[in-house]
């Protein structure tokens, strides 16, 4: 089952704020492998496909560099189509000498983790298929083991690194929050996802749509309470959920309003805000 098309809910296209706008596109060109869409001199639009932008990455004016301890983004993570795309990547980033920050295997995914020039936290993984999943009851079984690197990278090929393949995804984002409790609900309640996973126990969740193992992760590890960053800060600008329609769409901002939560118009664009900041745009 495809879980980011229709009729499922899903993350679809991250938007960034970075410090120096070039050097930016240099790494998600040359390292992540991404083409570019569009480009002005604050702001390009990524893409894999050659027409559906994945990341938008804009240089604000008076830009300040990421701020530790604070919520916002933990990661974005692109989902490759094949095993075999992971393995391909990986051989590229040890031909290249880039560090990555971890290699885990999930049991319905494997990842690689890293990070671009400011700090912004990125996961490139593949799922495992989706009859190997195992549940317990309303919990799809997820762990954090050693990726076997050898067997992977068993299955890269001579072949040139050409980039990410057409039908990467963006396959979920993994937020830091202030509160589990409160964003829980505005996840839930609001934005009408189910939590799936709590291998954390009350430091993390993962939510998601339609059975998959998660499209949203929230987690509180860089403190209960932690502040928002500055509005120039490095980081997350916003990120966006499709819905299934329009009328779902609609009840999903009165459940926000319901709850108190913001819903901002901006034009034919609708946004809202989480408990810790986290500024999201809700399309369909």
């Amino acid at each position: 089952m495809n879980f980011h098309r229709f009729p499922n809910t899903f993350i679809n296209q991250v938007y960034l704020k970075v410090q120096n706008l070039e050097a930016s596109l240099t790494f998600y060109q040359e390292i992540i492998g991404f083409k570019i869409l569009e480009h002005s001199e604050k702001r390009a639009f990524l893409t894999a496909d050659e027409a559906t932008p994945l990341l938008v990455i804009e240089q604000p004016d008076e830009v300040e560099p990421k701020q530790p301890r604070t919520t916002g983004l933990y990661h974005f993570a692109l989902l490759l189509p094949d095993r075999s795309d992971l393995a391909k990547i990986l051989r590229h980033f040890i031909e290249v000498r880039y560090p990555l920050q971890g290699a885990s295997d999930h049991l319905v995914s494997e990842a690689l983790y890293l990070a671009d020039p400011d700090g912004n936290g990125i996961e490139i993984y593949t799922d495992r298929p989706e009859g190997t999943w195992e549940w317990q009851g309303d919990d799809v079984i997820m762990d954090t083991g050693h990726i076997d690197a050898e067997n992977l990278l068993s299955l890269s090929s001579n072949e040139k690194w050409v980039g990410l393949p057409a039908k990467t995804m963006m396959g979920h984002i993994h937020l830091h929050v202030a509160d589990l409790e409160q964003a829980k609900e505005f996840y839930t309640t609001g934005l009408g996802f189910t939590v799936v996973n709590k291998i954390y126990g009350a430091s993390a969740l993962f939510l998601s749509t339609g059975g998959y193992h998660h499209h949203i992760g929230l987690n509180i590890w860089n403190g209960k309470g932690a502040p928002r960053p500055s509005e120039n800060s490095v980081g997350l600008k916003w990120f966006t959920i499709v819905y299934p329609s329009e009328q779902v769409k609609n009840e999903v901002v009165k459940q926000l309003h319901s709850l108190g939560s913001s819903v901002l118009v901006q034009g034919n664009r609708t946004f809202t805000i989480d408990p810790s900041g986290n500024k999201i745009e809700l399309t369909f």
